[in-house]
């Protein structure tokens, strides 16, 4: 059997692995010259061998030629603790999509697979990744580790949270983003994946909640996620519809366009809020469609990871 065609075949997301690794593997070959050469895998300068230290990275040819112990001291020694953050209520899994494939991808399938490649960079450069998942509860948590079983535990838990089809009604992001910051020991860089949407506590609460992630000196990023095209411009056929909160089960029925300017007005006056709190607190505020790539995403760790090391 050809494991990797029998792969291909699969569905997608249940094979989330192969897909994040195809994302990682496109963005690099777009960029050109790559940083993912990997943890130690090249080298700035000669030091000399101390007795007791480990002769693992010994320069065995340089030994050859001048009969002296040398070791390599190489670049990115300093390893990277990022955790990721994802919002996994009812409203990530709008729009409402029956085959998550790369080219159609609603908010919770866009996070998944953005947080899969960032691991899928993470593990080239032998650095720790832990994962939060919050919705109306606490759902998952995990401390940050480099090894391969937590690698591939974290690929299964978010292939499960993809493929939810009974997603929590209700978030409650400033009580558990109160609680992950909490948790979060050791300095970190932290990835958050939300779209921002609730009704349970007032903004400004929620931006304290925000604010709490920078506490012990964390880096922040707020991956703010939506498709932009229906949830900001309201951009719909105008035709009676009934309108659905998918958390909160109320309904509205009207033509769109007889509501679209003030919604408008309304929806953009708090995301300006939410960047300009955002720049108040040094988080680093990135406006994502999910119906764009990921190029976004991935330069912005690029970025981010320069300058927390």
């Amino acid at each position: 059997m050809n494991l990797q065609s029998e792969l291909n075949k699969a569905s997608l997301f249940q094979n989330l692995e192969l897909l994040a690794n195809q994302v990682v593997e496109g963005f690099i070959s777009g960029i050109h010259k790559s940083p993912f050469h990997g943890f130690s895998a090249e080298f700035a300068e000669h030091k000399i061998y101390n007795t007791g230290e480990s002769t693992k990275h010994i320069d065995w040819k340089l030994f050859a030629k001048t009969d002296k112990l040398y070791t390599k001291r190489y670049e990115e020694e300093t390893n990277l603790r990022c955790h990721m953050i994802l919002d996994s209520s009812a409203s990530m899994y709008y729009p409402e999509v029956k085959n998550l494939e790369l080219g159609d991808l609603n908010k919770i399938g866009f996070g998944v697979l953005a947080i899969a490649a960032l691991m899928n960079i993470l593990k080239r450069q032998r650095d720790a990744v832990g994962l939060s998942v919050f919705s109306d509860k606490y759902d998952f948590y995990s401390s940050e580790k480099g090894s391969e079983r937590h690698h591939q535990m974290l690929l299964s838990k978010l292939s499960e949270i993809s493929l939810d089809t009974k997603p929590a009604k209700e978030t409650d992001t400033y009580t558990y983003l109160h609680l992950i910051a909490e948790k979060i020991k050791r300095r970190s860089l932290i990835f958050l994946f939300t779209d921002m949407l609730q009704t349970a506590t007032e903004d400004e609460k929620l931006f304290d909640a925000l604010r709490h992630l920078k506490y012990n000196k964390h880096e922040v990023v707020l991956f703010h996620l939506l498709d932009t095209k229906k949830e900001q411009y309201f951009d719909f056929e105008n035709t009676p519809k009934r309108f659905l909160d998918v958390e909160t089960g109320e309904h509205i029925d009207l033509y769109s366009e007889n509501i679209k300017e003030a919604y408008n007005e309304s929806v953009s006056s708090y995301f300006d809020d939410l960047k300009l709190k955002c720049a108040q607190y040094r988080i680093k505020y990135v406006d994502v469609d999910v119906r764009g790539n990921f190029s976004k995403v991935l330069n912005t760790y690029l970025v981010e990871r320069q300058k927390f090391l």
